[in-house]
């Protein structure tokens, strides 16, 4: 493969910018610049110069041998200062050099990729956790790039190989030494499976909420104060306010971070019966909106107020325009922050109650794969309960399972199923 490099660090002004080599051409192309390198894996202070023995810089340059470096080639990495016009002339005496070429978008990990330094699911870890704007959101995709749901998908691979072998030996060596039924230790195989799949799959879709974020909804009556609410969540002016009833025709989100959990919270237009067609839309929408939401705050204008929207375990009702009336029960008044802390630590708490759940599948891909694997397995687990004549179809549903969650567990051959036949049952063939 090419040899090629990139400025690794955000473009732009800095204290250290990092420029990154990867391939086989990597030593001697830095070589050319910093002349002798320091032993690998050891930083070496050194003088730049380009073709013309001019100085570019004085850079700290690190060097990772073959198979120990983050694409898994040999990596030569320049700290330079950070100027725009040294991280330019260092590329450009880069791209002089025979062999080397820029690098494309995401090169470096889909080298990686490529020479089994990450698996698929940590090359998506490794992307959230550089887009990571929460607490939340950083252990997440942390978690996913050490390695946590190949972990469990290495697990999920052994005992779908076994089953399968124990399936295959019933079909192909039914004349051998085998067990006469196999089908308890298939089922008990697949039960485990399944379960543990049918938990990743529900805990998939809170962690595709830590992702890309909780919705909370501020639903009340025109005037109830919600818009204020929101501007004081927020910090800042994010609606507009006004004394007159229905200023607000559309949803407003903004995104914050809340008990570090990313929320998208939605000021919605006012809940009320009206002619007018325009207000008409932004209250259907606001109802579509506050129904979808993960959580919803009903802001209400009097105790006891009905909102036609209903709660669902989790939803938080309090009072509003705490100021300007008073109620022994939850109460908040955006204009002087009267309980929106208290407001803050209950939606952050309801939140964080349901982050717990979260999996390690992360993303949508993920859950569809796991999704289609278990149905596959739930066909196969009625095959084997059907019968020994049903083997060969209870096989063939595995293997479907299998194929379902190849981007997970990894391709799984027939070369593979009978290393585990011959291992398990000595059958000598």
């Amino acid at each position: 493969m090419e040899t090629i490099f990139a400025l690794a660090s955000a473009r732009g002004k800095a204290g250290v910018s990092v420029i990154r080599i990867s391939g086989e051409r990597a030593f001697s192309a830095a070589a050319s610049l910093a002349g002798p390198l320091p032993p690998a894996r050891r930083a070496g202070l050194r003088v730049l110069r380009g073709a013309d023995g001019a100085a570019l810089d004085e850079a700290l340059v690190l060097c990772f041998d073959e198979g120990r470096s983050f694409t898994g080639e040999p990596v030569v990495e320049l700290q330079l200062h950070g100027s725009l016009a040294v991280v330019s002339g260092v590329l450009s005496e880069l791209g002089r050099i025979e062999g080397l070429r820029l690098a494309e978008p995401g090169e470096f990990t889909r080298r990686a990729l490529e020479n089994e330094r990450l698996d698929l699911a940590q090359v998506e870890g490794l992307s959230d956790l550089i887009e990571a704007e929460t607490e939340a959101q950083r252990r997440q995709a942390f978690r996913v790039l050490s390695g946590a749901l190949g972990e469990k998908a290495e697990g999920w691979r052994r005992k779908l190989i076994r089953a399968a072998a124990l399936l295959e030996a019933t079909i192909d060596f039914a004349d051998e030494e085998v067990p006469v039924d196999v089908s308890p230790e298939v089922l008990e195989l697949l039960d485990s499976t399944l379960a543990e799949l049918r938990g990743e799959a529900e805990g998939a879709v809170i962690s595709e909420r830590i992702r890309e974020g909780f919705e909370v909804a501020i639903v009340g009556s025109p005037n109830a104060g919600k818009s204020t609410l929101l501007n004081a969540l927020a910090g800042r002016e994010a609606a507009i306010t006004s004394e007159i009833a229905g200023t607000t025709r559309d949803v407003i989100e903004v995104r914050m971070d809340l008990a570090g959990l990313p929320v998208t919270v939605l000021d919605t237009a006012g809940i009320r019966e009206t002619e007018d067609v325009v207000e008409g839309l932004g209250i259907e929408r606001a109802r579509s909106r506050a129904e979808a939401a993960d959580l919803r705050v009903f802001l209400l204008s009097e105790p006891g107020e009905d909102l036609g929207i209903p709660s669902v375990h989790g939803d938080i009702t309090v009072l509003g325009k705490a100021d300007a009336q008073a109620w022994d029960g939850p109460s908040v008044s955006g204009k002087t922050g009267q309980g929106v802390g208290d407001l803050v630590r209950q939606i952050g708490s309801v939140l964080e109650q349901r982050a717990s759940g979260a999996g390690t599948a992360i993303r949508a891909r993920h859950r569809h794969a796991i999704q289609a694997g278990i149905g596959a397995l739930e066909s196969a687990r009625i095959e084997v309960c059907n019968g020994p004549d049903r083997a060969e179809l209870a096989a063939e549903e595995l293997r479907t399972a299998v194929r379902a969650l190849d981007s997970l567990v990894g391709r799984v051959d027939v070369e593979q199923i009978l290393d585990e036949i011959f291992a398990s049952f000595c059958l000598g063939k």
